[in-house]
This record gives structure tokens, C-alpha cells and sequence, in this order.
């Protein structure tokens, strides 16, 4: 069992950065990938990065690469999500996720999810 809890979120403008953390409980977490994946109103939860167990592998979605960094502190039992040069469409709740693989990117096939921390970036 692992138990997710999101922080960092806020609201910040266009241009600026957030980094999220995200704080797990339980014995196995290194066993994981983790993912993190955003949801906005009205649109269905998407994939936005992924990271291997050991952190040497990492995915990320078009549309944020080159912009967002993932990284995680299997000690501290952290992963992290570094947002640089945000944009109003970045917009949503963000939620990470412990799932099977690094290149899994389906959030049905991740197993436990945290409660999700809102992002906004104003124009």
C-alpha cells in the first residue's frame, strides 16, 4: 500500500514557476514508478510526466517537455514536479500517481493517487 499526499500548488502567473511535491507513506515506494497527471475542468485526466523506480528514466507529454522537470527522493519517499514558464493552460488539479512503469502513461493502469493539488496561472 501507498499512500500519496500532493502540496505546492497555488496560483501564479503566466511566465512564472511552482514546484509540487508529493509525499508518500508506506514501505514500497521505491518498488514504484511514479507519474503525475492534471485534470481540468471538463476535460479528462491526462498524462503530463513519469519517472522510473530508480529515477534514471523519465517521460514527459509534448506539451509540457523542455518546460516541466520530474524527480523523485526514494530516501525522503518524494516525488517532485519542477514547472518553469507556465501558461494559463497548464491550468488544472495535478495528481501524482504510483503506477507499474515508467512508459505506462494510461491513468487507469496506476494504482494509488493522491488527492490532488490545484494549479492556476493567470494571463
Amino acid at each position: 500500500q501507498v499512500q500519496l499526499v500532493e502540496s505546492g500548488g497555488g496560483l501564479v502567473q503566466a511566465g512564472g514557476s511552482l514546484r509540487l511535491s508529493c509525499a508518500a507513506s508506506g514501505r514500497t515506494f521505491s518498488n514504484y514508478a511514479m507519474g503525475w497527471f492534471r485534470q481540468a475542468p471538463g476535460k479528462e485526466r491526462e498524462f503530463v510526466a513519469t519517472i522510473s523506480w530508480s529515477g534514471s528514466t523519465t517521460r514527459y507529454a509534448d506539451s509540457v517537455k523542455g518546460r516541466f522537470t520530474i524527480a523523485r527522493d526514494n530516501a525522503k519517499k518524494t516525488v517532485y514536479l519542477q514547472m518553469n514558464s507556465l501558461k494559463p493552460e497548464d491550468t488544472a488539479v495535478y495528481y501524482c500517481a504510483a503506477g507499474p512503469s515508467v512508459t505506462t502513461i494510461t491513468p487507469g493502469r496506476y494504482n494509488y493517487w493522491g488527492q490532488g493539488t490545484q494549479v492556476t496561472v493567470s494571463s
